[in-house]
């Protein structure tokens, strides 16, 4: 019996092989200056891509652009953003940073959008639909469900004269730039040129809509970003945990409640509670040489202590004690301490 009969089996001549098996038996070795010039050819042919999207939005896209974001500012419901293969990936993270920054998104694919997904897009919605053809065939239930039930459509193709293109209320229609692959197939310059479409009507929304750090926080309040957005009043010490010294304080003293606290520092402060000064371990170091029993806080203080006010971001808590090279930052409000915060607070929340 011919081994193409036996059941289960398939003759070896039927096999079809891995088109990447019919290559060189050994692994090429990458040559380095190579895979640099090919990076660099790569970088050179997305800029320039970039640079056609930038002349477009100047000439013939500004309009269309500015329609658009106009329709996705009037809707009531949310932005549904569809695409099929590289269309899709990156129709997908558009639907993220549209959702993240203040205007309601989320993706669709088109072929589960034809067997009930349809079903998820409401008549207060607009649909943005990606396509580099413009004739994906898995965009034809999609765009049909629009134009039936009157729902926004909004084209980002560069397909003039696409079907998705003809569809479409707004087509935001992109320059035909090379791609980066050297055979001109696998999406590259175009993919790209997608997703700085949508960033670009992401931030254009996220600007009309005044959308500030604190709404971007309530979004994402997880990771390092959203860290970086806590309040410093947060996370501050206070009360107890604030190391206090009154001007004229002794030396011995101040030295104790810079031990007890762990700050690091001393907020030295005025009969009615102005702050001062700051005393820190590197004041103390600096003048081991002196007899500290005999001298006062004030004499060794640093008298212009970096402070931070407690509605600010922890970021902006992180960028002051880098750029002072410091460990520890004094909490003020109208110049009165009320909390300390210091690098292992921003560490333990993770916006260090």
């Amino acid at each position: 019996m011919p081994p193409a009969d036996r059941v289960g089996q398939v003759a070896p001549d039927a096999l079809i092989a891995w088109p990447m098996d019919s290559g060189p038996s050994k692994k090429m070795q990458p040559d380095p200056q190579a895979a640099i010039g090919s990076a660099l050819r790569t970088v050179a042919t997305e800029q320039a891509g970039i640079e056609a999207l930038a002349a477009a939005l100047q000439d013939g896209l500004a309009a269309p652009f500015a329609r658009a974001v106009e329709t996705l500012s009037a809707i009531t419901g949310r932005v549904i953003v569809t695409g099929v293969g590289k269309s899709g990936h990156i129709g997908s993270k558009i639907a993220a940073t549209l959702a993240s920054t203040g205007t309601p998104a989320f993706f669709v694919h088109p072929v589960e959008a034809n067997h009930g997904d349809l079903g998820m897009i409401a008549g207060d919605d607009a649909i943005v639909a990606l396509s580099w053809s413009g004739e994906s065939p898995e965009l034809k239930g999609i765009i049909a469900y629009s134009r039936r039930f009157s729902i926004p459509l909004i084209a980002i193709t560069a397909g003039k004269s696409s079907a998705l293109a003809r569809a479409a209320e707004v087509v935001l229609l992109l320059p035909r730039a090379p791609e980066a692959c050297p055979h001109g197939l696998a999406p590259t310059t175009s993919t790209l040129l997608q997703l700085v479409t949508g960033d670009a009507l992401a931030i254009a929304l996220l600007e009309a809509r005044g959308f500030t750090p604190e709404h971007f926080r309530t979004f994402h309040p997880g990771g390092q970003l959203g860290a970086n957005l806590t309040r410093v009043s947060e996370i501050m010490r206070i009360g107890d945990q604030i190391p206090l010294a009154r001007r004229g304080t002794r030396m011995p003293e101040a030295v104790m409640t810079l031990a007890e606290k762990k700050v690091g520092c001393v907020c030295v402060v005025e009969d009615d509670g102005r702050l001062a000064g700051i005393f820190t371990d590197g004041d103390l170091a600096r003048n081991l040489h002196r007899n500290l029993a005999e001298t006062t806080v004030d004499e060794v203080m640093t008298r212009t202590p970096k402070t931070i006010e407690p509605q600010m971001f922890a970021g902006a808590a992180i960028a002051l004690l880098n750029k002072h090279n410091i460990s520890a930052l004094v909490v003020t409000e109208g110049g009165m301490p009320v909390g300390v915060v210091h690098f292992h607070d921003l560490l333990r929340i993770g916006a260090a």
